[in-house]
């Protein structure tokens, strides 16, 4: 078993150390998981830095690594949280660090965080969706220094109330266009189970997008728990490759030095 998104105590919101993470997962039987903890510039109306030092953060993977090198493979990513202003300064961070994998999410638009700023609540949800999916689709235009995009409809996780996300057709221009730059880019998007354990019925993305995302010809897919917590390293795995496999995908991927390497659906 393979898990792409795993956060530890160098992100904001985690707060069990690397390697609490890595006994969780071998505890779990996992074969591989790769730290991605955050980094987001700018954000909020502070526009402060949301970070970690990265040669503390490569020390720590460093040893876990080789201390538990007999029991699971240990990678280093790092999910940057995406604006088309940051182009510089990520590709600047990203190039200058060995990282294995990079996930790119959008977390704020314009400055708002999309969580603790209540971006949806003001607005009508189709407005709301159109906002984020086009937002989404000028970042990635700008920026492709990236292995695969979070989460792609992480934005349904901060409705009030879930009974008000439209139906996916209302807006289904939005995201088979950023699906398409996608896969023009040669790059991948993230199967992240995360979405179930905020009380939605899906993982992200939804399966209508996993559906586009096949038909328009997308093959490259990673799992990710998303997990800041070691009982949920690996979280829904099983059911997700079942998904997949129904879906039609015959891989997975994972990546070690930017570089992607399949892994057959069992």
């Amino acid at each position: 078993m393979y898990d792409c998104h795993i956060h530890s105590d160098f992100s904001i919101d985690g707060k069990y150390l690397m390697e609490e993470m890595v006994l969780g997962a071998i505890n779990k039987n996992m074969k591989s998981i790769c730290f991605t903890d955050h980094i987001d510039f700018d954000v909020t109306e502070n526009r402060i830095d949301i970070d970690f030092r990265p040669n503390d953060y490569f020390k720590k993977i460093k040893q876990v690594k080789y201390k538990y090198i007999s029991e699971i493979e240990i990678l280093a990513g790092v999910e940057i949280g995406i604006q088309p202003h940051l182009c510089n300064r990520y590709n600047k961070f990203i190039n200058n660090n060995p990282f294995d994998f990079v996930i790119m999410s959008v977390h704020t638009i314009e400055g708002k965080d999309i969580h603790s700023d209540n971006f949806t609540y003001d607005k009508k949800p189709i407005e709301a969706l159109n906002i984020y999916y086009d937002y989404l689709y000028q970042s990635i235009k700008s920026y492709n220094n990236y292995d695969v995009i979070g989460h792609i409809d992480y934005i349904d996780r901060y409705f009030a109330d879930f009974t008000q996300i439209p139906d996916f057709n209302e807006y289904y221009p939005y995201v088979k266009k950023v699906l398409e730059l996608i896969i023009h880019q040669g790059k991948g998007i993230e199967i992240n189970t995360a979405g179930m354990k905020y009380g939605l019925e899906y993982y992200h993305p939804k399966i209508e997008i996993l559906k586009l995302y096949k038909d328009l010809g997308g093959e490259i897919i990673t799992v990710g728990s998303d997990a800041h917590k070691p009982e949920f390293i690996g979280y829904e795995y099983k059911e997700v490759e079942k998904l997949l496999r129904e879906l039609g995908f015959k891989y997975i991927y994972i990546y070690k030095e930017r570089k992607k390497y399949p892994i057959h659906i069992g």
